[in-house]
């Protein structure tokens, strides 16, 4: 499930792509695809980077890369590793939301860009989520929990404090919206229920075949039901 959209990124070959908190690859990948790229995932759990490894070999094995390279390290997204000015693009999706100290993390994400190239931010959309957080209290200790819900404006200003500046945004995920109320509702850490495991099969199937219509039903309600905010930046000249 890819959040954020490459095709606005002007990726160009040579370039080095961070994705923070990668989790099981799926950006890293993405991004791995283009050409004579160098793509960095990077995470703190350990066994979300091997699950990142066996994607990323996978894509490698299939040929599915075109000339690029990738790597993998463990790094905390409030205290990282890199050099200023390091890197030409940087993905932190479905991150910030997780973070205690959400304003050490944008510093860092930002530090390490290149002046005059993009960063891409997704988290949990205002209304979606806090419905999510109204239907199940157990909702927000999965996946190591959401410790607030952001909304745009505020998240905007978060980032932009940091010397980056807004050129677009939009919604991504619509269909995913019903299936985390019905999750919430019925229990997010319960595997037995009929209803919730069939819209997950439909959800798999829809990633898997990428159906034009399920695409372009999710497409027309994202303005409405997206269940993720995206937010994309351009880092001062300057910083």
């Amino acid at each position: 499930m890819i959040t954020v959209d490459f095709k606005k990124l002007n990726i160009k070959p040579g370039y080095r792509i961070l994705d923070i908190g990668c989790g099981s690859g799926r950006h890293t990948c993405a991004a791995y695809r283009f050409k004579n790229v160098f793509a960095i995932g990077a995470d703190l759990n350990p066994a979300e980077l091997g699950a990142a490894r066996k994607r990323l070999q996978l894509h490698e094995k299939l040929g599915e890369n075109d000339g690029g390279l990738w790597g993998l390290t463990m790094a905390n997204v409030s205290a990282m590793p890199f050099k200023d000015n390091f890197f030409d693009l940087v993905i932190c999706a479905e991150v910030l939301e997780h973070i205690a100290d959400d304003r050490s993390a944008a510093s860092e994400i930002i530090r390490v860009l290149k002046p005059g190239h993009n960063l891409a931010v997704s988290v949990p959309r205002f209304w979606p989520e806090r419905i999510c957080w109204a239907l199940s209290t157990a909702y927000t200790n999965s996946d190591n929990g959401h410790r607030r819900i952001y909304r745009k404006k505020k998240l905007v200003a978060l980032l932009e404090n940091f010397g980056v500046k807004r050129w677009a945004i939009h919604y991504a995920h619509s269909l995913h919206t019903p299936y985390w109320w019905l999750k919430c509702l019925l229990g997010p850490n319960r595997t037995d229920v009929p209803a919730v495991n069939l819209y997950h099969r439909f959800l798999t199937w829809d990633i898997m075949k990428q159906q034009y219509l399920v695409a372009w039903m999710d497409k027309l309600l994202n303005p409405i039901l997206g269940k993720s905010l995206v937010i994309y930046l351009k880092k001062n000249r300057g910083y």
